[in-house]
């Protein structure tokens, strides 16, 4: 069920469920009968509007770069992984904001992302209501469909308990009159953890192992999310200082069984399939956004608008704007050992693969000699590589502000420039490529930091990252722009050996693998504050990263920056019933 055929859905919901200035209101737009609410036509519309929340668009809110779903400002550029990018620091300045942790609750990415995931929540809320009041005979598969739209109800509300931990709840029960009377502070992170996750499970019972439908949500989906969810619970953290407190083994052990019960996957054999229209729903694809071009939709069709800004920018074939550049810091930490194995105190270590710019079309690179991950190379576009299958010129001058942000650009998410499956024009560099919200690597390091955190079976743990270092190490290896016949780098990548895996050791390279196997899509801030580890690696980074980025001068991770601030205008529609996250200044 690519999106492509839900077209209709956003006018449907724009019939049944409007909303105003808040997500508090749903002002009605029209007046259906419930004979027409409930037809089996009514019922797929409903459906497929809660399908294409996952897009990420509403009819209120344009521009969904802006609060994108697949996070790459509030979980990348957040975190170590990114910088801002873009014409400079004040190009989109709300995520400069977020990258220097300036947070304040006017930040207007926050409170548009807030009211998006809520106006999503309000479309699958209203489609449950239709569904628990039609006819079962009449729609046969009622049971199902109920549960497809609590996993995507369950997504929507997980993001918003990552992102700001205190947050309202309203499922289909609640009237909308009674939105208003809803506090932000009735659950804690741990109670809205354990609701979703049993949601999920609630769902899995319902849902078929397989749909005949691409796209549509499966048991094995509702069993892997679920398996996420619990794994954030098993991290107790105190409510006020959000430090982790306990790590729940039994609940680790809940992540384990769901895990065991996903079946039916495999990783793709090359990591760089991962960025193939090919593949997209192929072997390790568990649940995707299901995105589409030339599909009869306005525009180039129901393309990933959240990476509007992201294709390289500069002389690069893709005219972009650049925005969303991978850190120094990322690339330095793809640098391996002798035996392939990462440097886990990179940071002491010289800048790698440091630019040296002559002119547009003539950089270098220094302090090239040191072994890397390949999949440095499958995730960075460094000046003087090649990217992807691209022949006219390597990556060079790829970025807008060479002078703030460096050289550097992302390669993931993108079709290569010349590929019939990249749109030609606005929006730069668009193609039809899904995003993957969870893929089979991530089941694998779930299980791995479960089994890791318990104790008992570090040598299972061990086999299960080395299967998707294997993975990197069969991949097909960037080669040299000018001979194709040597690698692009020295690329060196091993697997851990028995000798030596500790638990502490183990929990270094598992935390490290999940950076680089995952790098860019979205996830490293949220993993950092599970682990209760985000003031401490954000202010390492900032103290080595202030020499490349000037605007890191006075960058510092207060304590309670966790989450994000609630914002203010959600707190005055809230008619002042809603309080603040600790960390930032009382409403």
């Amino acid at each position: 069920m690519k999106l492509k055929n839900i077209c209709l859905a956003s006018l449907c919901v724009a019939m049944l469920t409007g909303c105003g200035d808040s997500f508090l209101e749903n002002v009605p737009q029209g007046s259906l009968s419930d004979g027409v609410m409930t037809s089996p036509e009514a019922i797929d519309l409903l459906v497929n509007a809660s399908y294409a929340s996952l897009y990420g668009m509403t009819n209120e809110q344009g521009d969904p770069c802006m609060r994108p779903t697949t996070n790459w400002s509030y979980g990348e550029v957040r975190a170590d992984n990114a910088y801002k990018g873009g014409g400079g620091e004040g190009d989109v300045w709300d995520v400069h904001a977020m990258e220097t942790f300036q947070m304040q609750s006017n930040n207007g990415n926050l409170d548009g992302k807030w009211f998006n995931l809520y106006s999503l929540i309000s479309r699958c809320n209203s489609a449950l209501r239709v569904l628990n009041a039609c006819d079962g005979n009449v729609v046969k598969e009622k049971d199902v469909r109920i549960a497809e739209v609590k996993v995507i109800r369950a997504h929507h509300y997980f993001e918003l308990v990552r992102l700001f931990n205190k947050v309202p709840y309203m499922d289909e029960n609640l009237p909308t009159s009674e939105y208003v009377n809803v506090a932000n502070d009735e659950f804690t992170r741990q109670e809205h953890l354990n609701r979703i996750a049993n949601d999920l499970l609630d769902a899995a019972n319902y849902l078929p192992e397989r749909q005949s439908e691409m796209g549509r949500i499966n048991r094995n989906i509702a069993l892997a999310y679920a398996a996420k969810v619990k794994l954030y619970a098993a991290y107790e953290q105190d409510e006020q200082t959000h430090a982790v407190v306990n790590i729940n083994k039994n609940t680790l052990r809940e992540v384990v069984q769901l895990i065991d019960r996903v079946q039916g996957y495999d990783l793709l054999s090359d990591f760089q399939q991962l960025d193939l229209i090919a593949y997209e729903n192929g072997c390790e694809s568990v649940f995707a956004v299901q995105y589409s071009m030339n599909d009869g939709s306005s525009d180039a069709g129901r393309v990933n608008w959240s990476n509007l800004l992201n294709s390289p920018g500069g002389n690069s074939p893709y005219h972009g704007d650049g925005f969303f550049l991978p850190s120094q810091d990322l690339i330095n930490a793809y640098q391996t050992d002798e035996n392939g194995l990462p440097v886990f105190d990179y940071q002491s270590r010289p800048d790698y693969g440091v630019v040296n710019f002559i002119d547009e079309q003539n950089q270098t690179l220094s302090n090239t000699e040191p072994n890397v991950d390949p999949r440095l190379d499958f995730v960075v576009g460094r000046p003087t590589i090649t990217y992807k299958t691209y022949t006219a010129t390597p990556c060079q001058s790829w970025v807008r502000d060479r002078g703030v942000y460096g050289h550097n650009c992302a390669k993931r998410f993108w079709v290569s420039p010349e590929s019939p499956d990249m749109f030609q024009g606005w929006p730069w560099g668009a193609s039809g490529l899904n995003w993957q919200i969870i893929r089979y690597a991530d089941l694998l390091l779930y299980k791995a930091e479960a089994l890791i955190e318990i104790g008992e079976d570090l040598e299972q743990a061990r086999n299960l990252i080395n299967r998707v270092r294997e993975r990197a190490m069969n991949s097909a290896y960037v080669k040299d722009f000018n001979d194709p016949s040597k690698d692009a780098a020295n690329y060196k990548i091993g697997l851990y050996p028995a000798e030596g895996w500790t638990q502490d050791y183990a929990r270094k390279a598992l935390r490290t693998e999940m950076r680089l196997e995952k790098a860019l899509e979205g996830e490293r801030y949220f993993d950092l504050v599970r682990w209760g580890i985000a003031r401490e690696v954000m202010t390492a980074y900032f103290n080595v990263e202030k020499d490349n980025r000037v605007y890191y001068q006075n960058a510092e991770f207060d304590a309670g920056e966790e989450y994000f601030p609630i914002p203010v205008a959600q707190y005055n529609f809230s008619l002042g019933k809603y309080t603040q996250n600790p960390g930032y200044p009382a409403f």
